[in-house]
């Protein structure tokens, strides 16, 4: 993070040395100023509250996949009001990510080969259909060739980085990769077999990778090591030890926001809402009771040991995941 802001300070420097204008907003933070939410029927608008109070503390606009799924949350609140300066905060900071050739190159890019990367495609393809400009198309089209070279496990899974993680599937991987290659392929390539085909095969082999376990109750473990190499990694299934909040909840989003652009003909959507409908059963099954959120660990038996604790962020990604499923009828049924 040093680094980036270092180079971003650098890259900033340079430009206002040349006497150009760069796009302001992500360094805007006035200690002094307060947000006030405003009113919607009496009640506040938290949505707008939250995107303003955001906005107002700064994002530095970087590659990175929390960026990416913040500018997702700013576009929601354009989205939901209409307001304009939401939507030009984003393309701001996806302008900035052009800076200074602005024809698709993306800043900091470097053919990277971390499937973290791949996220920010998202906000370019946003950008793109609103504007029409190709610059964004262009962009995003860069995320779409690293999953052409990204490396796979012996069963055709994408490894999450190489040359860190060889033969390794994690969990959170499919909301920053396979995501976006379901929303290109709808956009652009509908009707391309084989692309719907892999992205199908990337759910039923980290299905079969991390749920193998009965002692997990129906809940995936964080990963998977085709090798069995990992020192954590099962010596016979490769799978990982523990099951992780946080990863759950960046998968079950995933699913979800998958099965928005999967094919309803496609043999694999079924699949994929199996895999959903089984997740969510165990999501629902290892709620805490007491406090309605989830374990940091969700290894049943570790509920309440020292050092776990009930996690905010992995139980907000569980309702995000569970309410949109109930609401695009993805799932059924008053447990949920």
């Amino acid at each position: 993070m040093r680094a980036s802001l270092f180079a971003l300070g650098s890259f900033v420097s340079t430009a206002l040395a040349a006497g150009t204008t760069l796009p302001q907003g992500w360094f805007t933070f006035q200690p002094t100023e307060k947000i006030k939410h405003t009113q919607f029927k009496g009640k506040p608008r938290y949505l707008t509250w939250m995107a303003d109070s955001q906005i107002q503390h700064g994002v530095e606009p970087t590659l990175a996949y929390t960026v990416s799924a913040f500018y997702s949350g700013i576009l929601l609140a354009y989205e939901r009001t209409g307001d304009k300066k939401y939507f030009d905060y984003v393309k701001r900071g996806a302008d900035i990510l052009l800076y200074p050739e602005h024809d698709g190159t993306v800043l900091m890019y470097n053919n990277s080969n971390s499937i973290d990367d791949i996220r920010i495609g998202h906000t370019f393809l946003d950008m793109y259909n609103v504007t029409g400009e190709e610059i964004y198309k262009k962009a995003a089209t860069s995320m779409r060739k690293q999953i052409d070279r990204t490396g796979r496990t012996p069963e055709g899974g994408f490894y999450h980085r190489f040359p860190a993680y060889i033969d390794q599937m994690w969990l959170d991987g499919f909301y920053m990769l396979d995501v976006f290659y379901a929303r290109w392929t709808y956009e652009f390539e509908p009707d391309n077999t084989t692309a719907w085909d892999d992205i199908a095969l990337q759910f039923d082999v980290i299905d079969a990778a991390t749920r193998s376990s009965n002692h997990t109750k129906g809940l995936p473990v964080h990963g998977h090591d085709a090798s069995k190499k990992q020192v954590w990694a099962d010596p016979e299934t490769g799978a990982a030890p523990h099951v992780w909040s946080r990863g759950v909840g960046w998968y079950i989003m995933a699913l979800v926001d998958t099965l928005d652009y999967f094919p309803e003909k496609h043999e694999g959507r079924k699949r994929l809402l199996k895999y959903l409908t089984t997740l969510a059963d165990a999501l629902v099954a290892s709620q805490d009771k007491a406090t309605k959120g989830w374990w940091l660990v969700m290894d049943p038996g570790l509920e309440g040991k020292s050092g776990n604790y009930i996690e905010s962020s992995g139980s907000a990604m569980f309702v995000n995941g569970l309410f949109k499923a109930i609401r695009k009828g993805y799932i059924k049924g008053d447990k949920y």
